[in-house]
């Protein structure tokens, strides 16, 4: 958390050109219910992967791009094959990408996720899970999966650094988290105060709107000039 960006995560608006911007909380699960999320998420991997190669074509600073994975997704057979013709057309190596899945995804088919997961980590691609203790939240879920990150859950976030119980779990998932070997980011960090108390509990690295709100491509290249400014981790 020394103010250098880190990682971006590729989000998806939807520009209605009636309703304007409609929020992926309507229309993500509009795709899951007609069966539309898996070539959304193969698409968005391809604009992930596209839009690293213009960074790098440009001369810029690239950081991996975290890619959030639904069950539907993760359960495509053939995601795996998709992600790898997706960086081999657009020259993007595997530390270029990040995939990023809730512990519920995991948890659909441990056995599954398990096997995929470890196909992604023999490639080199980075995983993290994300929102953590939201779901099962548990050291036994945390040490049978291949993950690299963990992200702490911005429902715990939120009460630093007033609420004990907040901080008191927040500080407890970073022990556990680095008592394992994993990099720990926590998510939905909007204050001063919320950053700083994070830095005395030891966590690695942080996202939200303090550090940086959801921007077009193009703004996310001057973050990323050999010279620019320093900031934290986008979102």
């Amino acid at each position: 958390m020394g103010g250098q960006i880190h990682g971006l995560e590729a989000l998806v608006r939807w520009h209605h050109p009636v309703r304007g911007l409609v929020s992926p909380g309507e229309f993500i699960p509009l795709a899951e219910e007609r069966g539309l999320i898996v070539p959304l998420g193969r698409w968005v991997v391809q604009r992930a992967c596209r839009q690293i190669c213009d960074w790098r074509s440009a001369g810029l600073q690239v950081v991996p791009v975290a890619v959030n994975l639904s069950v539907r997704q993760f359960a495509d057979e053939g995601l795996v094959d998709h992600l790898v013709h997706s960086m081999t057309t657009h020259g993007v190596t595997p530390a270029d990408i990040e995939v990023e899945l809730t512990e519920s995804v995991l948890m659909a088919d441990p056995a599954r996720a398990n096997a995929v997961l470890g196909r992604l980590r023999q490639l080199g691609v980075r995983i993290s899970i994300d929102d953590f203790g939201t779901g099962y939240s548990s050291l036994s879920y945390l040490k049978r999966f291949p993950a690299e990150v963990v992200k702490i859950d911005r429902s715990f976030i939120s009460g630093l650094p007033d609420d004990a119980n907040d901080t008191a779990i927040t500080q407890a998932v970073i022990a556990m988290a680095h008592s394992l070997g994993l990099q720990v980011v926590a998510e939905g960090v909007e204050t001063h105060a919320q950053l700083t108390a994070l830095r005395q509990l030891g966590c690695d690295e942080a996202q939200g709107y303090l550090t940086g709100r959801p921007v077009p491509p193009a703004q996310i290249a001057l973050l990323l000039q050999p010279a620019g400014p320093a900031a934290a981790q986008a979102a």
